[in-house]
């Protein structure tokens, strides 16, 4: 029997909000409830700043009333500071014009992951995330224990690159409950697209994605890892703010095509993470070279040394290039990562030799560092 919008009403009635008994669905707090196909039901519940700590108990009862309907495989509730009822607009996430106190609190460190790194771009379409995908598994080659969030609320690719269209389960733990990150080639895989179906769209404001990031980040069962690597969504907005201020990176890797286009978005990107105190760990030109399949001719199709030559201007690290080829493009969409699937393959040899100058950066640093506050100068 399909999951009705009613169906949901009815669950969340039992979940009161506050001592007068009010109950969720009468509080108008409650957001527009989307019902996936497969069973997957995701929602948002509007708080003031100040409730949100109140507030967690109340999302977590709705999650489990709701995983209680009968069809119902997954259930995703998220706490929303966008607007609570007569607190009139929330006030928006702290930037570069905005002052200290306007910002929420830096989070702490995740319990067992060692550094938090960002893998970003200015723009799409320059291959972040495949190079997210197989910079994560070669730091895994390494002897390393990695995990891979993938932090696109609007275009996760991260299902699509492993091959992976299961739900992941939840499991109780001291804490709260606790999702459990599926497992792809051997790395920690965590995404929004694990939770909903591919064909649907995520017509979600900024405040319900930054609250949906920190639940996928602090409500995943992450374990014991080196390395977390988040494939961060393209652009300098509130999600790319969000993990910046409420996580304590380790560093952020940008990635651009070496076409003088992708570079300016590069560039914008490099000077987001230095406003908010995170530091660059390196720059990867992706689509570097094109080598002809047939003849062994080589062209550059976007240039070439762009990145490393800004990279050198901006004065951070270069970590590497990686060539414009067939077997990445077709193992990709194929969902078998080339340096999973063919890990001596001269096209891998280019991501473990970028995830070796990483993984230096990283060593060469003095551990965990505390989330950033953004301050008006």
């Amino acid at each position: 029997m399909a999951i009705t919008r009613d169906d949901v009403l009815k669950a969340l009635a039992g979940v009161t909000v506050d001592a007068a008994g009010t109950s969720l669905p009468a509080s108008g707090r409650l957001s527009e409830i989307v019902i996936d196909p497969s069973g997957r039901v995701v929602f948002s519940i509007g708080i003031a700043p100040p409730e949100a700590k109140a507030f967690e108990a109340v999302r977590q009862a709705a999650e489990i009333a709701v995983l209680k309907l009968p069809g119902v495989k997954a259930a995703l509730a998220s706490l929303t500071a966008e607007r609570g009822p007569g607190a009139g607009p929330a006030p928006r996430p702290a930037g570069p014009g905005a002052g200290a106190q306007g910002g929420p609190r830096p989070g702490p460190a995740l319990p067992g992951v060692r550094h938090i790194v960002a893998v970003a771009s200015g723009k799409g379409g320059v291959g972040k995330s495949t190079t997210a995908c197989n910079l994560a598994l070669a730091l895994r080659a390494q002897g390393l224990k990695v995990g891979l969030l993938d932090a696109d609320i609007y275009g996760p690719s991260v299902p699509k690159l492993f091959g992976l269209d299961r739900k992941p389960e939840t499991i109780n733990t001291p804490q709260g409950q606790r999702i459990v990150p599926l497992s792809g080639y051997g790395l920690a895989v965590m995404s929004i697209g694990f939770l909903i179906s591919a064909d649907t769209a995520m017509i979600w404001r900024g405040p319900m994605v930054q609250s949906a990031l920190t639940q996928l980040l602090r409500e995943v069962a992450w374990g014991e890892l080196d390395v977390l690597v988040v494939d961060m969504p393209p652009g300098t907005g509130d999600a790319q703010l969000t993990l910046a201020q409420a996580t304590p990176l380790a560093g952020a890797v940008i990635v651009s095509t070496p076409q003088d286009l992708a570079l300016i978005d590069a560039r914008r990107a490099v000077t987001m993470f230095r406003r908010v105190e995170v530091p660059i760990l390196g720059v990867v030109e992706n689509m570097a070279t094109f080598v002809c399949p047939h003849c062994g001719g080589t062209s550059h199709i976007f240039g070439h040394g762009g990145a490393r030559h800004e990279a050198e201007t901006l004065g951070v690290p270069f970590l590497g290039e990686v060539p414009l080829n067939m077997t990445i493009r077709e193992s990709s969409d194929s969902g078998r990562p080339v340096v999973a699937v063919d890990p001596d393959g001269p096209q891998a040899a280019a991501y473990r030799a970028i995830a070796a100058a990483l993984w230096a950066n990283l060593s060469a640093g003095a551990g965990p560092r505390p989330a950033p506050r953004i301050v008006i100068e």
